[in-house]
């Protein structure tokens, strides 16, 4: 397992990490570092645990919020997907009926056909 230490907030923070994942994991606390940085210049001194805490509050939103936008995009790809099924339906449907219709053409030019080539020629 990895070692990162990340700086939050100007402390040290020693975490452990699968391998390979140092980068990201570095990336993730540079964002935090970011957000408790944001609050402090809105805030002020109010305390490290309480600045922690809302920091942590403001990302659950956020990714509160991707949830429900994934959940948006999900349902419309759904939504895509299921007329794509139902296009493929009718296009199935049409083609059965086109199909249907050529046989019973087929059938009746065979018919006139028939008639024709059972009549007499006619003499000249």
């Amino acid at each position: 397992m990895a070692q990162v230490t990340v700086t939050i907030d100007g402390k040290a923070y020693r975490m452990a990490c699968e391998e390979g994942q140092e980068n990201h994991l570095s990336e993730l606390a540079d964002k935090f570092d970011r957000y408790v940085s944001h609050l402090k210049t809105q805030f002020g001194e109010i305390g490290d645990l309480r600045i922690t805490v809302m920091a942590g509050i403001m990302v659950m939103d956020e990714l509160s919020d991707v949830g429900r936008r994934l959940a948006k995009v999900e349902g419309e790809l759904n939504r895509i997907n299921q007329n794509r099924d139902d296009d493929r339906a009718a296009t199935a449907r049409t083609e059965e009926m086109l199909a249907a219709m050529l046989e019973e053409l087929t059938a009746r030019i065979q018919g006139i056909a028939t008639r024709l080539n059972a009549r007499p020629a006619p003499e000249a």
